[in-house]
């Protein structure tokens, strides 16, 4: 498979992180932005690329295309993908790089499959390309080799091996710690201020875990930002935990406080625009403020 034209959908966050990186290492990046937000347009010009009209034809002219979306969309572009792929009569493998349970990603293939091009199972390990420690774009299934030809200084591609499913196991078990973890400490953290005992925690935890606090200090007041496209990441790790046996509620309560954070004066923010003045306190005290105002049912979903 030899790879120049890379189509993404969509340029948010990462895609357009993934596809400024590609640019840089010589590739032809896509995408098509009818219906996309204002601020999907001004990515995807930042990341310098190349954009078409149609989906029929970003699909049509590309070599492979990498869906890399939040969650809760990853099955609709799929399947309208897999509708183009059918009716224009082409086999452009498509790579799904969402943060999805495997289970989730064994219907997308089907999709794919049965429209009759090949499916490469994806996902996406560490931060945008740019900030920090390069990103692993892990894949799995038959043609995942042919992913290596993206690796460059600023991604590093892992293959698995020819099983769909592996790419997004690990990264559903992965998010579990880090974005779970994330709302565990939130949960504590605002729980400690209803009850009023905040003070007293912050005491302990700089005095016996202080590099936990120094990690949630850098970190938390950013979540906002990203809540809501967390909330259905951590719904997909708790259909992956309970395929296999565990408990879902880990994640479906991590769930819940994404949603609390999505609901705080905050949650505007993009990404990129992200206060970085605001404290820790600020955005727990946000966060508490809620508690007396949203349902008990509506913060569980």
């Amino acid at each position: 498979m030899a790879l120049h034209t890379i189509a993404i959908l969509s340029p948010g966050d990462m895609g357009h992180g993934i596809g400024a990186a590609l640019g840089r290492s010589g590739f032809d990046v896509t995408t098509c932005l009818a219906g996309r937000s204002a601020r999907t347009h001004q990515l995807a010009q930042r990341g310098g690329f190349r954009t078409v009209s149609t989906l029929d034809e970003l699909v049509v002219e590309a070599d492979i295309v990498l869906s890399i979306l939040v969650p809760a969309q990853a099955e609709r572009v799929a399947q309208a993908v897999a509708r183009v792929i059918s009716t224009q009569s082409v086999d452009t493998p498509f790579v799904d790089c969402n943060a999805i349970a495997p289970q989730t990603t064994q219907r997308i293939e089907k999709q794919i499959v049965n429209a009759g091009a090949s499916f490469i199972d994806g996902s996406i390990i560490g931060p945008p390309p740019g900030r920090g420690q390069p990103p692993r774009l892990y894949v799995s299934g038959q043609g995942a080799r042919a992913l290596s030809a993206l690796e460059c200084d600023e991604i590093t591609v892992k293959v698995m091996g020819d099983r769909v499913g592996d790419a997004s196991s690990i990264k559903m078990c992965y998010a579990a710690l880090t974005k779970g973890t994330a709302t565990l400490r939130v949960a504590l953290l605002t729980a400690a201020r209803a009850l009023g005992v905040d003070a007293a925690l912050t005491a302990e935890l700089a005095a016996s875990q202080e590099n936990v606090l120094r990690q949630m200090r850098a970190s938390i007041p950013a979540l906002p930002a990203n809540a809501h496209r967390w909330i259905g990441e951590m719904e997909e790790i708790a259909a992956t935990f309970d395929s296999v046996g565990l408990s879902p509620g880990f994640h479906q309560g991590a769930a819940a406080v994404y949603r609390l954070l999505g609901q705080t004066e905050f949650a505007h923010e993009n990404p990129e625009e992200i206060d970085t003045e605001r404290t820790l306190d600020a955005t727990i005290e946000a966060t508490a403020a809620l508690l007396s105002t949203v349902p008990a049912d509506q913060q569980d979903g």
